[in-house]
């Protein structure tokens, strides 16, 4: 596969055995693979747009679960979460409170298991981990960005429906025309690194990280007198609110939100202020999980 760096990112962050046999594997994968998928007591699967594929026990690809896939034991789950740790659990308290990790090239690390009785509430045992490959692919909006060009705008999907790399080539071509900020909570978008995004976001584009995306609003608008705003996943009304006041001092935003239609999108408070707010053009539906990152319809608000 072409995107084999995030792949060997992925490899890395496995025990050595399992390690040995992905990276092995490589050359069977195809470019468009979404996430790596494991399962304690269960199998390592590749997610694709349109198949699931395991991982047989000699690093074959097999395209169904049988006696011939490599089954991970807890101790192999373990092992992956000490290396995402870096061999210190105590010190990763927020990303074990809030079930995933964000690694090299932008991969976001997904963890499902039981989460204690402490405050904040903490996974201590884990089941699964699920590994989302991201991509910057380039010239992949430019059809959207000269419809969508200095509105506001809501990019509306299911999962694995492609928001977030529209959002990032958005953020690119913006980024390379005006003053532009962008609102990467997870790190997703830019994948920041060591003093620079790994990732183009643009070059005029500003970026604030680790944060919510309402202080990160609210501090991009105090302090680096943005023309564009972009964030990605609008889930809550202080998210709402950081907007609507953004939007008020003359800033346009660009933003992803979780919805298939627009039925979906009336059902969530925090989208119904956005639309209704008399600020947005536009909502952008995606075609979904089948045809990450296409359009399907856009709406005029």
């Amino acid at each position: 596969m072409k995107d084999s760096t995030s792949y060997k990112v992925i490899a890395d962050h496995m025990p050595d055995r399992l390690r040995k046999l992905l990276l092995g594997s490589a050359d069977y994968l195809t470019d468009d693979l979404m996430e790596v998928r494991l399962h304690g007591g269960g199998a390592v699967c590749f997610v694709f747009p349109n198949r699931v594929s395991f991982l047989g026990k000699n690093g074959s690809i097999v395209a169904s679960f049988s006696y011939d896939a490599y089954i991970l034991d807890q101790e192999d789950i373990r092992e992956c979460i000490d290396k995402l740790c870096h061999y210190s659990v105590h010190s990763c308290t927020k990303q074990l409170s809030e079930g995933f990790f964000v690694i090299g090239n932008g991969v976001r690390v997904g963890v499902s298991g039981i989460y204690s009785s402490s405050e904040p509430p903490v996974l201590t045992e884990f089941c699964s981990l699920n590994f989302r490959i991201s991509r910057q692919v380039i010239n992949c909006a430019d059809r959207l960005f000269s419809e969508t060009f200095d509105w506001n705008v809501i990019i509306c999907g299911g999962v694995n429906s492609g928001k977030t790399t529209l959002l990032r080539e958005l953020c690119r071509l913006n980024g390379n025309l005006r003053k532009t900020v962008l609102i990467d909570e997870r790190n997703e978008i830019a994948a920041f690194c060591s003093g620079y995004p790994r990732n183009d976001v643009g070059a005029m584009t500003d970026i604030i990280g680790n944060c919510s995306r309402s202080q990160g609003i609210m501090s991009a608008i105090r302090t680096l007198s943005p023309e564009l705003i972009v964030c990605d996943e609008i889930a809550s009304s202080s998210d709402a609110e950081a907007i609507i006041s953004g939007l008020a001092c003359g800033v346009r935003f660009l933003v992803t939100a979780h919805g298939e239609n627009e039925k979906e999108v009336s059902k969530r408070s925090e989208l119904r202020t956005l639309t209704e707010s008399g600020f947005f053009h536009k909502l952008v539906f995606l075609r979904g999980a089948t045809a990450p990152g296409e359009v399907g319809r856009i709406v005029r608000l």
